[in-house]
């Protein structure tokens, strides 16, 4: 819109007019801009100048000219299956429903300038409204808020939405929608009936991405792509933009055995993939496809993850060297929650990625499921607009269009660093996958693509029509493509294994994977100069003293302090803190993120401090000079996404601690998919290391079902082959010890911490500053209170809180005939410190294990799995039960007191 008339963007007609009757009683009446305006509508003779004739009817055009802005794709050439609406017949575009009419067609109007015409003619304004608005692309952005967007933005489609490809792109374009097609063709002859996820229906996909990743990273000096698909179309973007060996695709559909026994693997179109290509300057760009498992848009925030932490960690915060791009489908990205919390947080400090571009292949269908069913927005993009994303609708048969439309994205996000989405509208052109038949559910729909020409045919028909190519050049590019399909399909008959390699190989190769039980239990040297300790605790815990503070704050500083100076101890909050300072001053570096971790959920944390004016200081980063950072960052109320995205980020940092705190242990429970999908099973299925550590508030203190479970038995039914570590401390040295040896391992899995809430301010839950300096983290701690192991009667085996519990009790009953036991780590279990633990005890007559959790629950059956017959343990626990607690605190007290008898009887 021109600059001058900015003002009308959301004024009525009935105001418009009430102010016209304002400026002709008194033109210093109004505001200057409005008085300009009107004293331009001068439509009169020069020799009546001063005295203007309003025409009504300018305000009549500039209504429509606004309406095909706003509603002008919903009459767009947008589906290439069903024709598009007729805006004669559509009340909503029809002149009469504006004041107009078809005699008016030819009369001039001013309000051409709205849209860069100038005075013109109806016909002429409409004409240029419909090639704009209702063409192949239908453009939804007049209800974001910033006026300057959409100035940028109907600026770039007067600029761009006509212009012309030179032939060598259009035969560019045209090569890759055969290969597209060709690949596909292929496949469905040679391994007739297996899946695929064909893209066929939305082929101009490929070209679209290989145009984007040229476009930005030439125009924009963009390095690297970081792409999450689901599998619709996965092993043909694999095969024909990031060239991955034709043989070894082929390869997998003959489902051979993994050389590597350890590997489960994954089907073949889950798997991920990373190519370095070069543009066509020369340049080199690094591209990555994220592998994916069936929940569709769990990827969404991996990508997200993975692409702030390449941001932070190389890209020296440039977001324009990296590109985020998240390719849905229609029914997923309306029907999946991931979406929202993804989007939700895509503006925030601690998770913006500097914008994400969207490409939804828009099949118009989910598995068997209508679009009237699956969703109840217009379009599938609507949860674009909580963010006042623009949405283009590209007609996915015009490849032309598509093109455009990736330029837009491009030059938006670059512009804006905000998200943009591209809904290709095209379809499906089989069922599900190859082997459904999707006729039983839609059989008009499917009619009508049975008989459309796919967009390969389409656009070779308009090269042939514009004289760009010619019927021999045509088969010289299919007979070369199908030579090369070919000698790769023999190639792969040769092939003895399945292949699999990560797609992070060369980020993570100072970091081996490792499975060997031996290395796992290594031990590793995590002590600490007591000296440094000190001179950190007095960094950490002495408050500015320029600075105000909250009352509250300064008694807490002071109590840390004076603890670790005089009395030479620690609590568990700072034995957390100093874990951290260590680790900082040694050179790594700490995200920690979550709900309300900044303080932590309990008062305990106080990671960052506020004055009373709201200054936020982290004087963890304030140790020494040149010192790494903590990154800090209270996340919105979103499990499932933010832990999507913490463990994305350390997927690329195996030098950075990245910790993501469940506010309860419980709240887990959102971000099961994660945690199943990836956490436990990444490793497995696709050969990737990660070394994200949970903290996961446990312990049973009466406040019912939703605060006292983190579901250890979940956990530890993921359990196997070394593939991660699960520890439910009691000591905040054996904490301080085990953050500290995450990062000394030299290789990475992921750490599971059950952490306390109650042993957050426990009178006998302290370390001494000399177990932190010269300590080391006990997998299993024996009671250190035997003082003749013969006289041990009963060995009473636990894990966490619980133990703080039976201690009070056995010392309150003078018991001496009784050893506690605990398992800090409970995965890996080691199982011989256990046995040797039983064969030092020979006189005992009971072991037994205790748990606050219900007998069908915590770490009671893994136990069972783990030792079977071979050591008798008795349980002691509460009943089973459907729910985890109580919610009567009474009842509760009632089963705890009864658990602690039990135990010493």
């Amino acid at each position: 819109m021109n600059d001058r008339y900015s003002f009308l963007n959301a004024i009525h007609i009935k105001d418009l007019e009430l102010l016209y009757q304002k400026y002709k009683e008194n033109p210093d009446s109004i505001e200057p801009s409005w008085s300009a305006f009107f004293y331009g509508f001068d439509f009169g003779n020069e020799e009546n100048f001063g005295k203007t004739i309003f025409n009504h009817k300018e305000f009549l055009v500039y209504n429509l000219i606004q309406a095909y802005k706003i509603t002008g794709h919903l009459f767009s050439n947008i589906n290439p299956i069903i024709k598009k609406r007729n805006l004669s017949e559509d009340i909503s575009l029809n002149l009469n429903h504006f004041g107009l009419s078809d005699n008016e067609l030819d009369s001039n109007f001013e309000s051409g300038i709205f849209i860069g015409l100038g005075k013109t003619s109806l016909r002429n304004i409409i004409h240029f409204l419909e090639n704009k608005y209702c063409n192949s692309i239908g453009i939804e952005y007049m209800y974001i808020h910033d006026i300057k967007k959409i100035k940028w933005i109907e600026k770039w489609l007067d600029n761009n939405i006509d212009i012309e490809f030179k032939s060598y792109k259009k035969i560019f374009f045209l090569k890759k929608l055969n290969e597209a097609i060709a690949f596909e063709h292929f496949i469905h002859n040679k391994f007739i009936g297996q899946k695929r996820f064909s893209i066929e229906g939305n082929e101009s996909t490929l070209p679209a991405l290989e145009e984007m990743i040229e476009y930005a990273s030439t125009e924009y000096n963009t390095e690297e792509f970081i792409i999450g698909m689901s599998h619709r179309g996965r092993l043909n973007f694999l095969a024909n933009c990031l060239k991955k060996n034709y043989s070894y695709i082929f390869n997998e559909f003959y489902g051979k055995e993994y050389q590597d026994a350890l590997l489960s693997g994954d089907v073949k179109y889950h798997l991920g993939f990373t190519k370095i290509k070069t543009n066509s300057i020369g340049k080199n760009i690094k591209i990555s496809l994220l592998p994916n498992p069936s929940h569709l848009e769990s990827i969404d925030a991996i990508v997200e993850g993975l692409t702030r932490s390449k941001i932070d960690n190389i890209y020296t915060k440039n977001k324009n060297k990296i590109i985020p791009i998240l390719i849905h489908g229609d029914a997923a990205i309306s029907g999946q929650g991931i979406v929202y919390e993804v989007i939700q947080f895509s503006k925030l400090n601690g998770y913006h990625t500097g914008g994400t571009i969207h490409i939804i292949i828009n099949n118009q269908i989910g598995f068997t499921t209508n679009e009237m069913e699956g969703r109840s927005s217009i379009y599938c993009t609507d949860i674009a607009k909580i963010v006042m994303s623009p949405v283009l609708h590209i007609n996915a048969d015009d490849i032309e269009s598509v093109i455009k439309s990736i330029y837009f994205a491009i030059d938006f996000r670059m512009r804006y660093h905000e998200d943009v989405f591209i809904d290709l509208i095209g379809y499906r052109k089989y069922g599900h996958n190859e082997g459904d038949d999707p006729r039983y559910t839609q059989p008009i729909l499917y009619k009508l693509i049975y008989q459309h020409k796919n967009v390969y045919e389409l656009y070779k028909e308009q090269l042939e029509n514009e004289n760009i190519i010619n019927n021999n050049n045509i088969q010289i590019i299919e007979k070369k493509y199908q030579t090369i399909l070919h000698n790769e399909y023999e190639k792969s008959k040769d092939i003895k294994w399945n292949i699999l390699t990560s797609f992070l190989e060369q980020e993570w190769k100072e970091f081996p994977l490792i499975v060997d039980t031996q290395k796992i239990f290594q031990k590793i040297n995590t002590t600490y100069s007591l000296n440094k300790l000190i001179h950190i605790a007095k960094s950490i815990f002495t408050l500015p003293k320029d600075k105000h503070f909250f009352k509250k704050t300064i008694s807490i500083f002071k109590n840390r302090l004076n603890l670790i100076l005089t009395k030479k101890l620690v609590d568990w909050s700072s034995a957390e803190l100093l874990a951290y300072g260590t680790l900082l001053d040694e050179g790594y570096s700490i995200r920690l993120s979550g709900e309300d971790v900044a303080r932590g959920t309990f008062s305990q944390r106080h990671i960052i401090i506020k004055t009373e004016t709201e200054e936020e200081i982290i004087l963890l980063n304030q140790i020494k000079q040149g010192q790494k950072l903590i990154e800090v960052y209270n996340s919105p109320l979103s499990e499932y996404g933010v832990l999507g995205f913490d463990y994305g980020y350390a997927l690329f940092s195996p030098y950075i601690l990245t910790i993501w705190e469940a506010q309860f242990g419980d709240f887990g429970n959102g971000a099961q998919i994660i945690i199943d999908q990836y956490i436990a099973s990444g490793e497995s299925k696709w050969k990737i290391c990660n070394g994200i550590v949970l903290l996961l508030p446990h312990g049973y203190e009466g406040q019912g079902p939703e605060h006292s479970s983190a579901r250890i038995e979940r956990y530890l039914q993921l359990c196997a082959n070394n593939n991660l570590f699960l520890a439910n401390c009691t000591t905040p040295a054996n904490y301080y010890h085990l953050l500290r040896r995450q990062m000394k391992f030299n290789f990475r899995k992921p750490l599971l911490i059950f952490t306390p809430k109650s042993l957050l301010r426990h009178p006998q839950c302290f370390s001494t500053l000399e177990d932190l300096s010269n300590g080391t983290f006990h997998e299993i701690i024996e009671d250190s209170s035997c003082i003749n192991e013969n006289k041990i009667k009963k060995l009473i085996f636990c894990s966490g809180k619980i133990y703080y519990d039976l201690l009070k009790r056995k010392e309150y009953i003078q018991n001496t005939e009784t050893i506690l036991i605990r398992i800090e780590q409970i995965y890996p279990l080691k199982e011989k410190t256990i046995q040797n633990l039983l064969d030092k005890y020979k006189n005992r007559k009971d072991t037994i294990w205790v748990q606050e959790e219900p007998a069908n629950m915590g770490i009671w059956s893994f136990l069972i799995r783990q030792f079977g017959k071979d050591i008798p343990f008795t349980l002691v626990a509460p009943s089973e039960s459907s729910s985890p607690s109580t919610g009567s605190l009474k009842t509760f007290l009632k089963i705890q007191n009864n658990i602690l008898e039990k135990a010493f009887l």
